[in-house]
């Protein structure tokens, strides 16, 4: 787990009473609740110590706060869903997982929570922020992967496809240039032509984590648009015949999808020695490629649905 680093500002007693503190203001409204620029202040300052850890070059102040509050706006409708179901977070489950964060990061909880107070946080912010996390994994997971299946026919048509070679992996990368639901001829083609343009930079040089930050509407932007290592049976049938033609390092042409135009990037490969997927395994990449596939577009059709009022870009 990335731990955030505070940012820490001296006043003197003299400057605090002569400074005027600005009022807070609202920077979104999502339905019923509002995003006020206070919170957006500070996943902005997490977000950009996340990507300064991460050595990802850093976008724009504007495009980084345009890129968070997307994000907070689609976690606010999640929990939106999360209360009206009536869900919650078992103390026992939190509990684990917290202590689970903090063995990861190699220390015991106490350990973790003096680090937290040296950087600026303290456990019990972070673990609010876990507590919705948990939650937002509840409603992913009643929305969208309990509805999907696998067919025994799946299973077979991926072994005989991939033959010898089913455990290979690829390490990729995204950049998403999203189109609404049921777009308009108009919209198609400037979803496609602000693809088109991204594509050129990269081929031009530009780097391809800091594009994704600043222009990716995909829910991995914020890492530099990194999807991690993908069995082959997890790769979206729309990637299935680009991804394994490029060489490490290249971008493809923006590829069409319902969802908008992908750029993907591959990072790296492994695997494909002969090696051969059990269908256990197999069933179980290829419930995780569609539990994806289904995300993306469900998280389309709740942001679609939800009453939303950006107001960033109106503040300034």
């Amino acid at each position: 787990m990335w731990i955030p680093l505070a940012l820490v500002v001296l006043l003197s007693p003299l400057s605090a009473m002569a400074e005027v503190v600005p009022l807070d203001r609202i920077v979104a409204v999502v339905n019923d609740d509002a995003i006020m620029h206070s919170q957006l202040e500070r996943r902005v300052a997490q977000a950009r110590s996340q990507l300064q850890a991460n050595n990802i070059p850093m976008p724009p102040e504007q495009a980084l706060e345009r890129q968070v509050l997307d994000r907070m706006i689609t976690e606010q409708i999640e929990l939106q869903m999360a209360e009206n179901a009536k869900l919650s977070v078992d103390e026992t489950q939190l509990n684990s997982t917290m202590r689970g964060i903090a063995q990861n990061n190699g220390m015991s909880l106490d350990e973790f929570a003096n680090t937290l107070e040296q950087q600026g946080q303290t456990l019990a912010e972070v673990r609010e922020q876990v507590r919705r996390e948990l939650l937002i994994r509840q409603v992913q997971q009643s929305q969208v992967a309990s509805k999907v299946t696998v067919s025994d026919r799946e299973v077979d048509r991926f072994l005989a496809q991939a033959g010898q070679n089913s455990d290979v992996s690829y390490h990729l990368a995204q950049i998403l240039i999203a189109v609404p639901q049921s777009p308009t001829p108009d919209q198609v083609s400037q979803a496609q032509a602000k693809a088109q343009d991204i594509y050129r930079q990269l081929q031009d040089g530009a780097d391809f984590q800091q594009l994704a930050v600043a222009e990716s509407d995909d829910a991995q932007a914020l890492q530099g648009g990194d999807l991690g290592w993908r069995p082959a049976a997890q790769i979206p049938s729309i990637f299935a015949e680009v991804i394994p033609e490029l060489s490490r390092g290249e971008v493809s042409e923006p590829i069409r999808s319902p969802s908008g135009f992908h750029l993907v990037k591959l990072i790296d490969t492994r695997g494909g020695s002969g090696g051969q997927m059990s269908r256990e395994q197999a069933s179980q990449a290829i419930f995780q490629r569609k539990v994806n596939d289904e995300l993306e577009a469900w998280t389309q059709e709740i942001r679609a649905s939800a009453y939303i009022d950006n107001r960033l870009d109106d503040n300034g």
